[in-house]
C-alpha cells in the first residue's frame, strides 16, 4: 500500500474512533484529516490541544485587564481544572515512533500532497470572538513555508457579524514579535482600528487585546495585519456583516472567494530585493529581439523615439506589476490552482459570490467563462446591478457578484494576475469531482504613451521632454482653474455645516431607510473650492517624472482589458442603490499627488515620503474633496482608513461609497469625504510595498 492510500484509509476511518482527549491515535489521525499539509495536520492538532489548555487555564485562572489587554494568568487555578494527563510508558513510546514516521512520510511523499488537498477557511459567528494568532506551518507550493495564522489557519476564520450588534473580539498574540489586526473597511472607533503606532501601541507577545465596536455597517469586507509584513505572511481573513433588515440582494446560497498571494521566501528579502533592483521579479525587459520586432511592425523612428522616452522616464512599458510569479504562488480561499477549491450548487440557483482581493501586491483580473456575473456590491455598499464578463480587482477592493448557472456543467472561477505570470482558481460545479477546463491567460499587457501622460504623442520629437515635464508640474501645483465660489454658496454651506450635526456620531451607510442630513444645493455640484493646500511637484530623487496631462479614466477598464471581446466592469458602472448621505458640497479641496521613482522603489504623496510628512488635519464635521493625481507609471489602490470615500464618477447624489479607490497612470480621481468620526486614520497605498517604502499618511479629525 502506497502513502497517500495509505492516509487516505486513516482519514476515512477517523469518525470510529474515541474522541477521548487523551487517546494518542485520536489526535494522531485528526491530525490527519485536518486541511493543508501533514505538517500542518499535526501542527493543528497541537494548536488545539493548546486551545483546550488555555481555556481550562483561563476558567481556573484570575485575570488581569490593564489598557484594554487581558493578561491570563495561569499559575493559581485550582487543581481540578489543571489538565490532568497521564500516560504509560509503552503508550509514550508508540506515539512518538508512530509521530517520528508521519513526519518522515511528510518530508518525502507527501511535498505535493498539502498542494493539491482543497481546504476553505472555517466561518465563525456571534457576537464574541477569540482569535489567537501564530506561526503555522505550510505547504502551498510543494515545499514547506510558515505562515502568520489566524486560529491555525491561513486565511484565518470567515468572521460573520449582524449589522446593530455590538462585537467583542479577543486576540491573543502567541508571535514572539508585536502583531495587529486591522478591520478594513469597518466604520470604528480610532482606538479599535488595529494600526500600531497610530491608533494604538499594537498587541505585544504574550498579550491579548479585545476589539470592542459597535457594527453599523453590512457588506462584505475583511481583516489582516498591520504590522511589518505580516498580512504578506498569511494574517488575513474575510468579514460578512449581515444587514439588520432583510437582505435587498436575492440569492439561493453564497460563498467568500478570498484571493490572495503567497510566497515562500521572506517578504523582508523581497523589499530589499525591489529596493536594490526594481525589478528584479519583472523578467520582461527590453530585448533586442522584441525592438526589432517593434521596429518591423511600428517603423523604426517611432520604435526608437518611444525606447527614448520610456528610458528618459526610468520606466519600461513592461513595468506592470512589482512582485510577479516569479515569487508568488496565487491562491483563492487558501488553495493553490491545482487544489482547485470548489463550490456547489444547483441548476438555476441564484449563487453569491463575495470576491475580496486579499493579497498583498496583485491585481486580479476576474472572469467565469460561460458564466456572466451581475455586480451588486463594491467594498460593502450595494450597486445598481451591473451584469459583466469581467471585472478588475485592485488590491483590498471587494465586489459581490450573483451568478446563475443553467447548465448542468462545472465553471471555472478564474482570477489573473494583472501582469499575467499567474492565476488563482477555483470551480463551481452541481456534483464533486466535476471541473472544467482553466482558459489560457490573456496576452500580456503593456504599458502606454496615455500612461505616461502622454496621450496620442507618441510621434513627437522627445528632446524637450524634461522641460515639459517641469512645466506640467508647475501647471499642476497650480489653483487658477477653480473659480472661486460665491457668497452665496458659502453661506448656505456654513449653514448646513452647523445643523446637519456631523461629528456628533459617524453618519449612517446608505439604506433604504437613511435619510439624508442635507440636501445638495443647487449649483454646488459645478462650484470646485480651490486647493487648499498648492502642490509644487519637481522632478527629483523621490519623483522619477510628472506626466504632462493628467485625465479622468473612470470609463477605462484598465491596460489589458479594454477590447477584449468581454464585458469589463469600469468605475463609470458603479451607480449606488441609494441616495448618498450626506449632500453638503466640499468646503475645501485636497489635492495630492502619488509620486514615485521606480529606480530607486521610494514611494510617496506629493514627493514626501511618510517619515517626512505631515499629518492631514480635518476638522469634525467638515465635508472636503480630495483629488489624487497619479503621477507614476502603476496603478495605486488608496484606502482612508475610518472614513467612506465617495467616488465623484458622475452619477451625483448616487456616487458610489468605496474604502479603497484605484488611481490609474496619469490618472485624475476625485471623491468627497465627510470628516464625521474623529482620530488619527491612516491614508496610504494598499500595495504593501509601497506603503513601507513611503506612501503612506496620517489623516487628524478633531
Amino acid at each position: 500500500m502506497d502513502t497517500r492510500q495509505w492516509l487516505e484509509d486513516v482519514s476515512k476511518s477517523r469518525h470510529s474512533l474515541s474522541e477521548s482527549p487523551t487517546s494518542n491515535e485520536t489526535v494522531l489521525l485528526y491530525s490527519i484529516s485536518c486541511r493543508g499539509s501533514l505538517r500542518t495536520y499535526l501542527w493543528q492538532a497541537q494548536c488545539n490541544r493548546r486551545g483546550r489548555s488555555r481555556k481550562i487555564l483561563r476558567e481556573g485562572g484570575n485575570r488581569k485587564r490593564e489598557h484594554g489587554r487581558e493578561n491570563y494568568m495561569n499559575t493559581n487555578g485550582p487543581k481540578s481544572h489543571r489538565p490532568n494527563i497521564s500516560i504509560s510508558r509503552r503508550q509514550f513510546v508508540q506515539g512518538m515512533a508512530s509521530v517520528g514516521a508521519i513526519t518522515a512520510l511528510a518530508r518525502t511523499d507527501l511535498a505535493a500532497f498539502g498542494e493539491t488537498t482543497q481546504q476553505s477557511p472555517t466561518v465563525l459567528s456571534g457576537t464574541h470572538f477569540e482569535l489567537t494568532l501564530d506561526t503555522l506551518p505550510v505547504n502551498f507550493t510543494g515545499q514547506s513555508a510558515t505562515a502568520t495564522g489566524v486560529n491555525c489557519s491561513s486565511p484565518g476564520p470567515t468572521l460573520r457579524w449582524r449589522e446593530g450588534d455590538t462585537v467583542t473580539l479577543a486576540v491573543t498574540n502567541s508571535l514572539k514579535v508585536p502583531s495587529s489586526i486591522h478591520w478594513h473597511g469597518m466604520r470604528i472607533p480610532t482606538a479599535m482600528d488595529g494600526v500600531p503606532g497610530l491608533s494604538y501601541p499594537g498587541i505585544a507577545p504574550g498579550e491579548t487585546f479585545i476589539y470592542r465596536f459597535p457594527v453599523r455597517q453590512n457588506g462584505t469586507y475583511w481583516y489582516h495585519s498591520h504590522a511589518q509584513f505580516q498580512e504578506q505572511t498569511g494574517l488575513l481573513g474575510a468579514i460578512v456583516v449581515e444587514p439588520r433588515d432583510r437582505d435587498p440582494i436575492d440569492f439561493d446560497r453564497e460563498y467568500v472567494v478570498l484571493l490572495s498571494d503567497w510566497t515562500d521566501a521572506n517578504p523582508e528579502t523581497i523589499f530589499s530585493n525591489l529596493k536594490e533592483e526594481s525589478d528584479y521579479y519583472n523578467h520582461h525587459r527590453f530585448t533586442l529581439a522584441n525592438f526589432l520586432s517593434d521596429a518591423k511592425k511600428k517603423g523604426t523612428g517611432s520604435t526608437l523615439s518611444r525606447r527614448l522616452a520610456w528610458g528618459r522616464m526610468n520606466m519600461s512599458p513592461n513595468d506592470i506589476a512589482d512582485v510577479s510569479g516569479v515569487a508568488y504562488t496565487y491562491l483563492l480561499n487558501g488553495n493553490p490552482p491545482k487544489a482547485n477549491w470548489t463550490g456547489l450548487f444547483r441548476t438555476g440557483e441564484r449563487v453569491r459570490l463575495r470576491f475580496i482581493n486579499g493579497s498583498s501586491m496583485t491585481f486580479f483580473d476576474v472572469r467565469i467563462p460561460g458564466l456572466p456575473m451581475t455586480v451588486v456590491q463594491a467594498d460593502g455598499n450595494n450597486v445598481e446591478p451591473v451584469v459583466v464578463d469581467e471585472f478588475r480587482m485592485g488590491v483590498a477592493e471587494t465586489y459581490d457578484v450573483i451568478v446563475q448557472p443553467t447548465a448542468n456543467d462545472a465553471y471555472t472561477i478564474f482570477a489573473q494576475a494583472e501582469d499575467r505570470t499567474g492565476f488563482a482558481r477555483g470551480t463551481l460545479t452541481p456534483k464533486p469531482g466535476l471541473a472544467a477546463a482553466v482558459p489560457p491567460m490573456d496576452p500580456r499587457p503593456t504599458r502606454t504613451m496615455m500612461d505616461m501622460g502622454m496621450g496620442s504623442m507618441a510621434g513627437m520629437d522627445m528632446s524637450g521632454m524634461k522641460e515639459m515635464q517641469m512645466g506640467a508640474a508647475s501647471m499642476a501645483s497650480s489653483g487658477s482653474s477653480m473659480p472661486a465660489m460665491s457668497d452665496d454658496a458659502h453661506r448656505a454651506m456654513r449653514g448646513m455645516q452647523m445643523s446637519s450635526g456631523t461629528g456628533l456620531t459617524p453618519l449612517p451607510q446608505p439604506s433604504p431607510n437613511t435619510k439624508p442630513i442635507a440636501e445638495p444645493v443647487a449649483g454646488a455640484e459645478e462650484v470646485k473650492p480651490a486647493p487648499s493646500n498648492p502642490v509644487k511637484v519637481h522632478v527629483g530623487p523621490q519623483v522619477a517624472a510628472v506626466p504632462m496631462m493628467v485625465s479622468s479614466r473612470l470609463n477605462d477598464p484598465g491596460d489589458g482589458l479594454e477590447n477584449n471581446g468581454r464585458r469589463v466592469l469600469s468605475y463609470a458602472d458603479l451607480r449606488a442603490c441609494y441616495r448618498g448621505v450626506d449632500g453638503r458640497p466640499p468646503t475645501r479641496e485636497i489635492e495630492l499627488h502619488l509620486t514615485g521613482n521606480m529606480e530607486r522603489f521610494i514611494w510617496g504623496f506629493n514627493g514626501q515620503k511618510f517619515s517626512s510628512a505631515e499629518p492631514i488635519e480635518l476638522k469634525l464635521g467638515e465635508r472636503i474633496r480630495i483629488v489624487l493625481v497619479n503621477d507614476t507609471m502603476m496603478e495605486h489602490p488608496i484606502h482612508l482608513h475610518g472614513l467612506w470615500s465617495e467616488l465623484e464618477n458622475g452619477h451625483g447624489a448616487f456616487n458610489p461609497y468605496k474604502h479603497t479607490i484605484i488611481v490609474k497612470p496619469a490618472e485624475r480621481v476625485s471623491y468627497l469625504v465627510s470628516a464625521d468620526t474623529p482620530g488619527r486614520w491612516a491614508y496610504h497605498c494598499h500595495l504593501l510595498y509601497h506603503m513601507h517604502a513611503g506612501m503612506f499618511r496620517t489623516v487628524v479629525v478633531s
